[in-house]
This record gives structure tokens, C-alpha cells and sequence, in this order.
């Protein structure tokens, strides 16, 4: 929700303060020039400096401690452009200053909010104009003196920088958030691997440079040896345990470049770019005795074993699939021949997959 106060709403009350303050505090100079010849009333100039000077930091405050701090700074910019119409009347429509003034109001409305927050900003602007008129009577003046366009160069060049450094950087929040969306998207929550659908679409990828480009290429299917088991002599916390292990032993033995992901139950998936036949052994064997080694000082009897099956890219391959089930071949000979071992694809040596107890 919005306006929760660890949340959006908080983080939105401080990305406003500071352009409110450089935006009100240089704005003052452009109102104080233009309005001074006018000779308005004591009250007036209080007033302006109040808004200028002391508003900024009673809207933060206020905004802050609100139980809605969102909701509460949506009526904090409503005050501030009816305060922008209101020195504007009060300045008689001078050219400059109010075309400064409101513009400015103008290009925080839509950034605070888009068309709704504009749309309201822009009568909270005419309410102000409708109130400065009643009180400080009616007037136009047509022409801006140096001292006037001087005064207005502050606001027209050091708040519009103000407003874009805010932007950039929220810009740059985003940027992030989205990219840890599409991690975790990605992601198998449990290990931390890439999930099924996210290495399939690897596994074709890789299969198009494989073929284009001529590039040895291993993939390895992990099977943990009679899970089933595990899960029901330790419980599921245990076996998350011996999955979660797995998928760290795999990040640690595995190059950069290599691409892990879970591809479903106790079934994990692994391709290794240019590897030939001896190095996938090799390396797909340094893992299986790793995890074998695994002990647990609290469960003395768990031991784990894994079942892995090879098959290396061959150009006569049809598809990634037919890739993907010539190592699945190779996973259940090896299950077939005893498990706890490491069967590469041969051919008509792995010709069928044979389902097997787990």
C-alpha cells in the first residue's frame, strides 16, 4: 500500500523535500522582485516569507509524522500551487516571474504525479489567483525590469537541475528493482539456481551458438540418489537441506560460465560451454565425490549420492530437446547400472529411459 510508512509513501515525502526547498528558496527572489514595487501590504511580505523559508521544512515535518505520508504530500503540492497562483495574482501577472513561477509548479506537478496531480495542481493554481485577487485587489503589470529577469535565473536554471537530479535518481532505483524482479523471476527460490523455464531458454540459446558457431558444448543431468528416501526417513526440512547443499557444491565447482538451474523435484541441470567428453567427466565426478563426502554431525546416518548423465552437442542434433534427452538417457542408464556414478551418452549405449524407484 502506498501509504505505508516504511514504504512507498515515506520514500516519496523525502525525494519531494529537497526540490521543494531549493524551488521555494529561489523562487522567493523572483516574488520579492516582482512584488516590490507593487508596495504590498506587511502581511503579504510575512507571508511570502513564511512560504519561502519556513514552508519546506513544516510540509517535510508534517508529511513525515502523518499516519498517510503519501496522501499527506499529495496535499502538501496542492498547497504549494495554490500558493503559486496566489503570488502570481499577487505580482499582477508579471511576464516573467509568472511564467517562471508557474511553469516551475507545472513540471513538479507532473513529476509528483502525472495528469491527475497536474489537473489539480492547476486549480489549486486558479484558487490561489481567485484568493490573492479578493485580498490584494486586482492589477497587470505588462512589463519586467533587469532586476526581475535577473532574479528569475536562479529559478529557471538551478531547479529545473534540482528536479532532474531527483528524477535520474529515481530512475536509477527503478532501473534496479526491475533487475532484481527479473532475477528473481528467473531464480528457483529454494536454491537459487536458475529455475526450469529459465534454463530451457539457455539450453536454446546455447544450442543456436553450438551450431552456428561449432562450439563444444556438455550438457549434465544431476539426479539425487533415492530422495524419496531421504524425505521420508528425515523429513522435508532435511531433504530442502541436502537440496540447497547440492546447489552450493554446484556453485562452488562450477566455472562462471557454466549455467546450473533446478529443473524440477531432485532433478538438476547443468551446461558447460566449451568442455569436451574428459573435462565434463571429470568435473561432473569431482562434484559427485564432494557431495558424497557431505556429512551432517546431527544426522550421522544421512549420506547423499548422485546419478548424473552426460551428452556432449553433435551438429546432427535436431533440437535442444533432442540434446536435452540424450543426457536424460544417459542419467537413467547410470541409475539403471547401480547409481552414484557418472554415465557419459554412447550412442545405442543409452537408447531408453527406464524409470526407476527413487
Amino acid at each position: 500500500m502506498i501509504d505505508n510508512r516504511s514504504g512507498k509513501g515515506l520514500s516519496f515525502v523525502r525525494r519531494i523535500y529537497l526540490p521543494r526547498i531549493i524551488g521555494l528558496g529561489i523562487g522567493l527572489f523572483a516574488v520579492m522582485a516582482a512584488i516590490a514595487p507593487l508596495n504590498p501590504p506587511t502581511w503579504a511580505w510575512a507571508l511570502l516569507l513564511l512560504n519561502g523559508l519556513v514552508w519546506p521544512h513544516a510540509a517535510y515535518l508534517w508529511a513525515l509524522r502523518s499516519a498517510t505520508p503519501y496522501q499527506a504530500e499529495q496535499r502538501n503540492i496542492l498547497l504549494d500551487s495554490l500558493m503559486g497562483g496566489f503570488w502570481t495574482a499577487a505580482i499582477h501577472f508579471n511576464p516573467l516571474p509568472s511564467v517562471t513561477i508557474l511553469s516551475m509548479m507545472t513540471m513538479n506537478n507532473v513529476a509528483a504525479g502525472g495528469k491527475r496531480v497536474l489537473l489539480r495542481g492547476l486549480f489549486a493554481q486558479l484558487c490561489g489567483m481567485l484568493l490573492a485577487t479578493a485580498l490584494l485587489g486586482t492589477g497587470l503589470q505588462t512589463q519586467a525590469t533587469q532586476l526581475q529577469v535577473l532574479a528569475c535565473l536562479p529559478m529557471l536554471t538551478l531547479y529545473p537541475l534540482a528536479l532532474g537530479w531527483v528524477c535520474y535518481q529515481l530512475a536509477i532505483k527503478l532501473t534496479e528493482h526491475k533487475r532484481r524482479l527479473s532475477a528473481l523471476s528467473r531464480t528457483d527460490s529454494l536454491t537459487g539456481l536458475l529455475n526450469h523455464g529459465s534454463w530451457k531458454d539457455l539450453l536454446l540459446l546455447k544450442f543456436q551458438i553450438c551450431q552456428q558457431q561449432r562450439l563444444p558444448a556438455v550438457i549434465a543431468l544431476i539426479d539425487i540418489d533415492h530422495f524419496k528416501t531421504i524425505n521420508d526417513t528425515y523429513g522435508h526440512v532435511v531433504g530442502d537441506c541436502v537440496l540447497r547443499q547440492l546447489s552450493q557444491e554446484l556453485k562452488r565447482s562450477l566455472r562462471e560460465d557454466d549455467l546450473a538451474g533446478r529443473y524440477g523435484g531432485d532433478e538438476f541441470c547443468v551446461i558447460l560451454p566449451g568442455t569436451h567428453e574428459a573435462q565434463a567427466c571429470q568435473a561432473m565426478e569431482r562434484l559427485r565425490e564432494h557431495v558424497a563426502a557431505y556429512r551432517n554431525p546431527h544426522l550421522p546416518g544421512l549420506r547423499i549420492s548422485l546419478s548424473i548423465g552426460l551428452a556432449d552437442f553433435r551438429p546432427g542434433l535436431a533440437s535442444p530437446e533432442h540434446w536435452l534427452e540424450q543426457a536424460d538417457k544417459a542419467l537413467y542408464a547410470a541409475k539403471h547400472q547401480g547409481r552414484d556414478q557418472v554415465n557419459f551418452a554412447r550412442g545405442e549405449a543409452a537408447t531408453l529411459r527406464l524409470a526407476y524407484p527413487d
